[in-house]
C-alpha cells in the first residue's frame, strides 16, 4: 500500500490553500447587511483559516522552528507568484491566443495585486500566529490546545485581514470615505468569519494533532 508522510500531505495541503488563495481571491461575494453597511466577503476566506489551523498543528507536533521554516516557504511560493505573473502577462501572445489576452492579463493582473497583498500580510501575521501560539504555550503548559489556537487565530487574522484588504482594494481613484466603508465593509466580515471558522476547526486542530502525532 502506498504510504504518504502525513506532514508531507499537511504541508501540500498548506501550499495548495496558498495558491489557490492568491489566484482565486480577487472575487468577493455578498453575505449580508449590518445597519445599512454591506458586507462582502473574498472566496480566500475557505483557504486562509485552515492554512493557520495548519500552522497550529505543526507547531504543536514539530515546534515552532518547524513552522517558521514552513512560513518562509509559503513566503517564497507567493513571491514566484508575483513574479511569474507579471513576466507571463508582458509576454506578446501568439496569434490564436490574442482574443484571450485581455482575460489572462486581467485576471493575472489582479493575482498580482493581491500576491503583494498577501505576501505583506502573509509575512506580518503568520509569524506573529506562531508567536501568539507559543506564548501562550508558554503560559499554560500543554493544556488548552484550544486557547492557544483560537487567541494566535483570532490576533493574527485581524492583522491579516486589515494589511490585506486595504491594501488589496484600496482604489487611488475613490475617494477615501467610499474606501473606507467598502474595505471595513470586507474586513469586518472576512475577519468574523474567519474567527468563526477557527473555532468550529478547533476539534479538527486536535485531531489534526493526534493523527500528525503518529508519524513521529
Amino acid at each position: 500500500m502506498l504510504k504518504i508522510n502525513r506532514l508531507d500531505f499537511l504541508i501540500s495541503i498548506y501550499i495548495f490553500c496558498l495558491v489557490a488563495a492568491e489566484l482565486m481571491g480577487g472575487k468577493t461575494f455578498p453575505i449580508g447587511n449590518l445597519v445599512g453597511l454591506p458586507l462582502n466577503t473574498s472566496v480566500a476566506v475557505f483557504f486562509i483559516i485552515l492554512i493557520y489551523s495548519i500552522n497550529d498543528i505543526i507547531t504543536e507536533v514539530y515546534g515552532k522552528e518547524r513552522t517558521r521554516s514552513l512560513i518562509r516557504s509559503g513566503l517564497v511560493v507567493v513571491f514566484l507568484i508575483i513574479v511569474f505573473s507579471l513576466l507571463f502577462t508582458a509576454l506578446p501572445p501568439s496569434k490564436r491566443f490574442a482574443p484571450n489576452e485581455g482575460a489572462y492579463d486581467l485576471i493575472f493582473g489582479l493575482s498580482v495585486r493581491f500576491s503583494i497583498a498577501s505576501l505583506i500580510a502573509f509575512a506580518t501575521a503568520e509569524f506573529l500566529d506562531v508567536l501568539v501560539f507559543v506564548k501562550v504555550r508558554e503560559k499554560f503548559g500543554k493544556k488548552f490546545l484550544w486557547l492557544r489556537t483560537n487567541a494566535s487565530n483570532f490576533v493574527s487574522q485581524f492583522v491579516d485581514t486589515t494589511v490585506f484588504m486595504t491594501i488589496a482594494f484600496y482604489s487611488l481613484s475613490t475617494p477615501f470615505n467610499e474606501n473606507a466603508i467598502y474595505i471595513i465593509g470586507l474586513m469586518l466580515p472576512y475577519w468574523l468569519i474567519k474567527c468563526f471558522i477557527s473555532v468550529l476547526e478547533t476539534p479538527l486542530v486536535y485531531l489534526g494533532v493526534n493523527w500528525l502525532r503518529k508519524d513521529r
